[in-house]
């Protein structure tokens, strides 16, 4: 499939979705493509990584990524967040490349590479196998929504690093979403808290998430009776699901709006779960 082709994806996953990974994956890259390679050693604001790390994490990720859509077999981590930060440590020290551009070239290879293995299992009927990913099982269009949302996160980080705009928007949030909802009970934290949450995304159809004891069920409905209702601006709930953006500072920019009988409940979300 050549690139800039979108057919094929279009056909494979959820309307959108592949030509959101590849667009994201060409603007990290002009990211990349436009900056010396004296500015990959400047750290990133809010990680202990440098610029050249987190590029040379995301083209590992994509390659990573791309293999799990083949079917390849690939351990990464244990299915913690510890587990893949430890891997991810691992990793950056087997793989030294630093530099710009050789960077930029293998995210978008590898992102093509993901690409052409989501339309070859759809021609060969097996796009609906479940597949192993360091965050346990899931299907072809959930791991697509993986990748797109990896990308987001540490393309995020490479603009803030860089000092260029992000290319978060509200359409590819909502392409995450199902990713995001398959992972909230796999990241979350010990809890005993008991508590069901409505969420409202613009442009997407609300969910649920309950706690009982601290057992965490995503619904595909808001919940009856609903303790608390939070409503979110598109690009802040990504960051915040993220860890990008405090709960406290995005309600303080208007970005959260909550309601219900214990709205208090809205700034502890986030809190309940840990991003790998």
């Amino acid at each position: 499939m050549e690139r800039g082709t979108q057919n094929g994806v279009r056909d494979c996953l959820p309307e959108g979705l592949g030509q959101a990974i590849r667009e994201t994956a060409e603007a990290i890259a002009a990211l990349l493509d436009g900056a010396a390679d004296t500015d990959m050693s400047g750290r990133v604001p809010g990680l202990e990584w440098t610029v050249g790390e987190t590029a040379a994490h995301l083209a590992m990720a994509n390659g990573l990524m791309a293999d799990l859509a083949s079917g390849r077999e690939r351990p990464y981590g244990d299915g913690t967040p510890e587990g893949i930060a430890a891997a991810n440590a691992r990793s950056l020290v087997e793989f030294p490349e630093r530099g710009a551009e050789p960077l930029s070239a293998l995210l978008v290879q590898q992102t093509d590479v993901f690409l052409d293995a989501v339309e070859r299992a759809a021609a060969e009927g097996s796009a609906g196998r479940t597949l192993q990913t360091p965050l346990g099982p899931m299907d072809q269009d959930v791991l697509a929504a993986y990748l797109l949302t990896h990308m987001l996160g540490h393309g995020y980080d490479l603009a803030r690093g860089l000092r260029r705009p992000h290319m978060i928007n509200a359409t590819r949030v909502g392409l995450c979403l199902p990713f995001l909802q398959t992972a909230m009970p796999r990241i979350a934290g010990t809890s005993t808290l008991t508590a069901r949450y409505t969420l409202r995304v613009p442009g997407s159809a609300a969910f649920g998430v309950t706690f009982t004891d601290g057992q965490v069920e995503v619904l595909p409905d808001p919940p009856e009776r609903s303790d608390c209702t939070i409503l979110t601006e598109p690009v802040v709930f990504l960051l915040i699901a993220l860890g990008r953006l405090g709960p406290w500072r995005a309600m303080a920019r208007g970005g959260v709006l909550a309601w219900g009988r214990k709205p208090w409940l809205a700034p502890r979300f986030p809190t309940l779960f840990k991003a790998p």
